[in-house]
């Protein structure tokens, strides 16, 4: 016990540690709040009884800052400096992003980049990057840890399970994404595009779906010139392993074939997430960001029925880090550009008019083909044979059987007949063949008599004339 207590002094355990690892992984730097929050949200309910959030803080989190301060330890991390509210960040050593790779089950090259200015400045950024994350995902607390804790805190975290499922999981998402407009994934060159989050969680219904996060900082022309970096990084190809070629992205990352039956092909939707921090309106800045890049997700009206075809655009979407925390990604919290209302993830990356014509095109194409196949069965059924004796129609492998056209099958005796009515002839015909063999022999066996008995008479009279 004392040489386990010497090689992890804060006293954490494998899984404490693991979750330190896979968290810091995903997000690359983060506070001990965040980690909780994500690897074990049941802690948000404990230690209710303590007079401050401080102090709720502070005991909520301690687990997970011991084993920070383990992994420190033995190389896999190091502390990050501390936020513009004074919280300690942590973030991985090339060891640790190493060892975090293989928890996570991903390539090195998979685990993206560290990002600009970790640990310093505050860490603005990335703290805004760790909460949209947090948001989207909506981390559920284990009720059966929270037993003992008292009612209200249990009330609590029964709303936090009830509430709209977030999307995916953490496993689901990564940061600080290159995305070479030239180059290759591992070395991407100069102008490349880098996302700030990469989600892929198809059983929440998000393929594939890139994220910006920004705190009102940054100027609207900035914002807007990344969407240039999209745009080329979207449209290069590359041959991939089956020696096809295909959009550069395709290669890595897996996603629904061409939208419209071949004839829309979509980029991949981009959300942008504003958190006001900076002075700049987050409203002003998504109007602004909505004009610059126009040329990039406006589609083309299609009259006949009634959708938009965004053929060869960037669905771009937005939203504030406020409405996401709110409302989640199953609520009213994201605005597409070029629509004038907000919507739940799901519809505004997607594009309901269009998948409303294409069900009605697919209903209307089943029932062409249900009608055909009515067509088709009463017209064979009006083909169909009758019974010559009966009168009742033949069954579908009488009507085979009896097919002329069918030189495989042998002939049959009735064609005319259906199976029951020809088993009857072929039974009568037979009994008819007996019949007439009996009466045959009845007859051979009468002229055989008859001969013999004019025999025998023949026979007396020559006897007479002898004596």
């Amino acid at each position: 016990m004392a040489g386990k207590r010497k090689t992890n002094e804060a006293g954490s355990t494998n899984d404490l540690r693991g979750d330190v690892l896979r968290v810091l992984g995903v997000l690359k730097v983060a506070t001990a709040d965040q980690i909780q929050r994500l690897a074990s949200p049941h802690l948000t309910f404990r230690h209710t009884e303590k007079k401050t959030a401080a102090q709720r803080k502070e005991a909520r989190t301690a687990s997970h800052r011991g084993a920070a301060n383990d992994l420190r330890r033995h190389g896999l991390a190091v502390d990050g400096g501390r936020t513009r509210g004074g919280e300690e960040v942590r973030l991985l050593t090339a060891a640790g992003l190493a060892a975090a790779a293989i928890d996570l089950d991903r390539e090195p090259e998979e685990m993206g980049g560290m990002p600009k200015s970790a640990g310093r400045s505050g860490a603005s950024h990335p703290m805004t990057v760790n909460e949209t994350v947090i948001a989207l995902i909506r981390p559920k607390p284990d009720l059966d840890r929270l037993t003992e804790q008292p009612a209200e805190a249990q009330a609590a975290a029964r709303a936090a399970v009830d509430a709209p499922d977030g999307t995916g999981t953490l496993t689901s998402y990564a940061t600080e994404v290159a995305l070479p407009v030239k180059g290759t994934w591992k070395n991407p060159a100069v102008g490349s595009a880098r996302a700030d989050i990469v989600v892929i969680a198809p059983e929440a219904g998000v393929p594939l779906l890139f994220i910006e996060a920004d705190n009102c900082t940054e100027e609207a022309v900035l914002i807007g010139r990344k969407f240039d970096k999209y745009a080329r990084f979207f449209q290069r190809k590359e041959k991939d392993t089956d020696g096809v070629e295909k959009p550069m992205w395709r290669t890595r990352w897996s996603a629904p074939d061409w939208e419209w039956d071949g004839y829309e092909r979509v980029h991949p939707p981009v959300l942008l997430v504003f958190h006001q921090v900076g002075k700049r309106s987050a409203k002003n800045q998504m109007q602004k960001v909505a004009e610059l890049t126009r040329h990039h997700w406006q589609g083309t009206w299609d009259r006949e029925d009634g959708y938009h075809s965004y053929d060869g655009r960037i669905p771009i979407v937005a939203t504030t880090l406020e409405l996401l925390r709110e409302h989640g990604p199953a609520g009213p919290a994201f605005w597409r550009f070029g629509r004038d209302h907000r919507e739940p993830l799901l519809e505004a990356i997607g594009n309901p008019r269009r998948d409303a014509a294409l069900a009605h095109r697919r209903a209307a194409a089943r029932e062409r083909e249900r009608r055909r196949a009515e067509q088709e069965a009463a017209a064979r059924e009006a083909r169909r044979p009758v019974c010559a004796d009966c009168g009742r129609k033949f069954t579908d492998d009488r009507w085979k059987a009896v097919d002329s056209r069918d030189w495989i099958q042998p002939r049959e005796p009735h064609p005319h007949l259906c199976e029951d009515c020809q088993d009857r002839a072929v039974a009568a015909a037979k009994q008819a063949d007996a019949d007439e063999r009996e009466r045959q022999e009845q007859e051979r066996l009468r002229q055989e008599q008859e001969a013999e008995q004019a025999a025998q008479k023949a026979g007396g009279w020559l006897s007479r004339f002898r004596t």
